[in-house]
Protein backbone atom coordinates (compact mmCIF):
# COMPACT_ATOMS: atom_id res chain seq x y z
CA UNK A 1 0.00 0.00 0.00
CA UNK A 2 1.47 3.31 -1.06
CA UNK A 3 1.76 6.14 1.44
CA UNK A 4 -0.87 8.80 0.94
CA UNK A 5 1.15 11.18 3.09
CA UNK A 6 0.62 12.41 6.63
CA UNK A 7 1.13 16.08 7.44
CA UNK A 8 0.02 16.58 11.03
CA UNK A 9 1.58 20.04 11.27
CA UNK A 10 0.39 21.25 7.86
CA UNK A 11 3.97 21.85 6.75
CA UNK A 12 2.98 21.55 3.10
CA UNK A 13 1.10 24.85 3.34
CA UNK A 14 4.46 26.55 3.94
CA UNK A 15 6.15 24.91 0.95
CA UNK A 16 6.42 26.27 -2.57
CA UNK A 17 4.92 24.40 -5.51
CA UNK A 18 8.40 23.29 -6.56
CA UNK A 19 9.22 22.01 -3.08
CA UNK A 20 5.98 20.02 -2.97
CA UNK A 21 6.66 18.63 -6.44
CA UNK A 22 10.14 17.39 -5.52
CA UNK A 23 8.83 15.89 -2.28
CA UNK A 24 6.10 14.03 -4.15
CA UNK A 25 8.43 12.75 -6.86
CA UNK A 26 10.84 11.48 -4.20
CA UNK A 27 7.96 9.81 -2.36
CA UNK A 28 6.96 8.02 -5.55
CA UNK A 29 10.58 6.99 -6.15
CA UNK A 30 10.73 5.44 -2.68
CA UNK A 31 7.45 3.59 -3.29
CA UNK A 32 8.45 2.29 -6.72
CA UNK A 33 12.21 1.72 -6.49
CA UNK A 34 13.28 1.30 -2.85
CA UNK A 35 10.47 -0.33 -0.88
CA UNK A 36 10.03 -3.32 -3.25
CA UNK A 37 13.68 -4.38 -2.81
CA UNK A 38 14.90 -3.06 0.52
CA UNK A 39 13.74 -5.96 2.71
CA UNK A 40 15.93 -8.41 0.80
CA UNK A 41 18.92 -6.09 1.00
CA UNK A 42 18.38 -5.50 4.72
CA UNK A 43 18.21 -9.22 5.43
CA UNK A 44 21.21 -9.94 3.20
CA UNK A 45 23.31 -7.06 4.50
CA UNK A 46 23.77 -5.63 1.01
CA UNK A 47 23.36 -2.21 -0.57
CA UNK A 48 21.14 -1.76 -3.68
CA UNK A 49 23.96 -0.32 -5.79
CA UNK A 50 21.95 -0.79 -8.98
CA UNK A 51 19.92 2.22 -7.81
CA UNK A 52 22.92 4.60 -7.84
CA UNK A 53 22.36 5.74 -11.47
CA UNK A 54 18.70 6.33 -10.62
CA UNK A 55 19.68 8.41 -7.57
CA UNK A 56 21.78 10.56 -9.88
CA UNK A 57 19.00 10.80 -12.45
CA UNK A 58 16.67 12.06 -9.70
CA UNK A 59 19.25 14.71 -8.81
CA UNK A 60 19.81 13.42 -5.28
CA UNK A 61 23.59 13.96 -5.40
CA UNK A 62 24.58 17.59 -4.80
CA UNK A 63 20.95 18.60 -4.76
CA UNK A 64 21.66 21.91 -2.99
CA UNK A 65 24.99 22.72 -4.65
CA UNK A 66 25.41 25.15 -7.59
CA UNK A 67 24.52 24.20 -11.14
CA UNK A 68 27.96 25.29 -12.35
CA UNK A 69 29.35 22.35 -10.37
CA UNK A 70 27.09 19.96 -12.27
CA UNK A 71 24.53 19.91 -9.46
CA UNK A 72 20.86 20.88 -9.14
CA UNK A 73 21.16 24.23 -7.35
CA UNK A 74 18.05 23.66 -5.23
CA UNK A 75 17.50 24.99 -1.72
CA UNK A 76 18.15 23.35 1.64
CA UNK A 77 14.45 22.83 2.27
CA UNK A 78 14.24 20.59 -0.78
CA UNK A 79 17.32 18.71 0.37
CA UNK A 80 15.67 18.12 3.75
CA UNK A 81 12.42 16.97 2.17
CA UNK A 82 14.27 14.52 -0.08
CA UNK A 83 16.15 13.05 2.89
CA UNK A 84 12.92 12.78 4.88
CA UNK A 85 11.28 10.76 2.13
CA UNK A 86 14.36 8.58 1.58
CA UNK A 87 14.54 7.83 5.30
CA UNK A 88 11.06 6.32 5.02
CA UNK A 89 12.53 3.87 2.52
CA UNK A 90 15.60 2.94 4.56
CA UNK A 91 18.11 4.66 6.84
CA UNK A 92 21.01 3.08 4.97
CA UNK A 93 19.87 4.47 1.63
CA UNK A 94 19.32 7.92 3.10
CA UNK A 95 22.72 7.74 4.78
CA UNK A 96 24.40 6.83 1.49
CA UNK A 97 22.95 9.92 -0.17
CA UNK A 98 23.42 12.38 2.69
CA UNK A 99 27.07 11.35 3.13
CA UNK A 100 27.67 11.89 -0.59
CA UNK A 101 26.02 15.31 -0.37
CA UNK A 102 26.84 16.86 2.99
CA UNK A 103 30.07 15.16 4.00
CA UNK A 104 31.84 14.76 0.66
CA UNK A 105 30.52 17.10 -2.02
CA UNK A 106 29.92 20.07 0.25
CA UNK A 107 33.43 20.08 1.82
CA UNK A 108 34.99 19.84 -1.64
CA UNK A 109 32.73 22.65 -2.89
CA UNK A 110 33.37 24.88 0.13
CA UNK A 111 37.03 24.20 0.90
CA UNK A 112 38.59 22.30 -2.00
CA UNK A 113 40.98 23.73 -4.55
CA UNK A 114 39.72 24.66 -8.01
CA UNK A 115 41.42 21.54 -9.37
CA UNK A 116 39.72 19.31 -6.79
CA UNK A 117 36.32 20.84 -7.51
CA UNK A 118 36.78 20.42 -11.25
CA UNK A 119 37.90 16.82 -10.91
CA UNK A 120 35.38 15.51 -8.40
CA UNK A 121 32.12 17.43 -8.15
CA UNK A 122 30.66 16.51 -11.53
CA UNK A 123 31.71 12.87 -11.08
CA UNK A 124 30.08 12.73 -7.66
CA UNK A 125 26.92 14.48 -8.91
CA UNK A 126 26.53 11.96 -11.73
CA UNK A 127 27.09 8.99 -9.43
CA UNK A 128 30.12 7.91 -11.47
CA UNK A 129 32.18 8.36 -8.30
CA UNK A 130 31.20 7.73 -4.69
CA UNK A 131 32.69 9.38 -1.63
CA UNK A 132 33.00 8.80 2.10
CA UNK A 133 33.89 10.88 5.17
CA UNK A 134 36.60 9.58 7.48
CA UNK A 135 36.32 11.11 10.96
CA UNK A 136 35.29 8.41 13.47
CA UNK A 137 38.14 6.39 14.99
CA UNK A 138 38.31 3.11 16.95
CA UNK A 139 39.47 4.62 20.25
CA UNK A 140 37.74 7.99 20.44
CA UNK A 141 34.67 7.74 18.21
CA UNK A 142 33.74 10.99 16.49
CA UNK A 143 35.52 13.24 19.01
CA UNK A 144 38.14 15.21 17.03
CA UNK A 145 39.92 16.10 20.27
CA UNK A 146 41.11 12.52 20.67
CA UNK A 147 42.04 12.02 17.01
CA UNK A 148 45.10 9.80 16.52
CA UNK A 149 45.35 9.85 12.72
CA UNK A 150 48.41 11.88 11.74
CA UNK A 151 49.35 13.74 8.57
CA UNK A 152 53.06 14.34 8.00
CA UNK A 153 54.30 16.74 5.34
CA UNK A 154 56.24 14.99 2.57
CA UNK A 155 57.47 15.75 -0.92
CA UNK A 156 54.43 16.39 -3.10
CA UNK A 157 51.85 16.22 -0.32
CA UNK A 158 51.28 14.42 2.96
CA UNK A 159 51.64 10.91 4.37
CA UNK A 160 48.65 9.87 6.49
CA UNK A 161 48.93 7.26 9.21
CA UNK A 162 45.94 6.04 11.20
CA UNK A 163 42.61 4.23 11.10
CA UNK A 164 38.95 5.17 10.84
CA UNK A 165 35.90 3.09 11.77
CA UNK A 166 32.14 2.96 11.06
CA UNK A 167 32.61 4.84 7.78
CA UNK A 168 29.53 4.89 5.55
CA UNK A 169 30.30 4.17 1.87
CA UNK A 170 33.96 3.45 2.67
CA UNK A 171 34.43 0.22 0.73
CA UNK A 172 32.76 1.50 -2.43
CA UNK A 173 34.22 5.02 -2.24
CA UNK A 174 36.43 6.39 -5.01
CA UNK A 175 37.37 9.38 -2.87
CA UNK A 176 37.59 9.71 0.91
CA UNK A 177 37.55 12.95 2.89
CA UNK A 178 39.90 11.92 5.70
CA UNK A 179 40.57 14.05 8.77
CA UNK A 180 44.00 13.99 10.40
CA UNK A 181 46.20 16.04 12.72
CA UNK A 182 49.26 17.71 11.23
CA UNK A 183 52.60 18.12 13.00
CA UNK A 184 51.40 21.42 14.50
CA UNK A 185 48.39 19.60 16.01
CA UNK A 186 45.90 21.22 13.60
CA UNK A 187 43.09 19.05 12.19
CA UNK A 188 42.86 19.20 8.40
CA UNK A 189 40.90 17.36 5.73
CA UNK A 190 42.62 15.36 3.01
CA UNK A 191 41.28 13.77 -0.17
CA UNK A 192 42.45 10.17 -0.35
CA UNK A 193 41.79 8.39 -3.63
CA UNK A 194 40.96 4.72 -3.92
CA UNK A 195 44.04 2.68 -4.80
CA UNK A 196 46.60 4.96 -3.16
CA UNK A 197 49.54 3.11 -1.63
CA UNK A 198 48.84 1.82 1.87
CA UNK A 199 45.12 2.62 1.80
CA UNK A 200 42.47 -0.07 2.34
CA UNK A 201 38.76 0.03 3.15
CA UNK A 202 37.47 -3.38 4.31
CA UNK A 203 33.73 -3.67 4.85
CA UNK A 204 32.36 -4.27 8.34
CA UNK A 205 29.93 -7.20 8.30
CA UNK A 206 27.26 -8.67 10.62
CA UNK A 207 25.76 -5.37 11.78
CA UNK A 208 22.45 -5.30 13.61
CA UNK A 209 21.51 -1.88 12.27
CA UNK A 210 21.90 0.02 8.98
CA UNK A 211 22.24 -3.37 7.35
CA UNK A 212 21.55 -2.09 3.84
CA UNK A 213 24.37 0.45 4.23
CA UNK A 214 28.01 -0.14 3.34
CA UNK A 215 29.99 0.47 6.54
CA UNK A 216 33.76 0.22 6.55
CA UNK A 217 37.09 0.66 8.22
CA UNK A 218 39.67 2.92 6.58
Amino acid sequence: MKLAGLDYFDLSSHLSDNECMVQQSTREFVDNEILPVIDAHFEGGTFPDNLIPKFAEMGFFGINLPKEDGCCGMNNIIYGLVCQELERGDSGVRSFISVQNSLVMYPIHAYGSDAQKKKWLSLLASGESIGCFGLTEPDHGSDPGGMKTKAKKADGGYILNGAKMWITNGTCADISVVWAKTDDDVIRGFLVEKGMDGFTAPEMKHKWSLRASITSEL
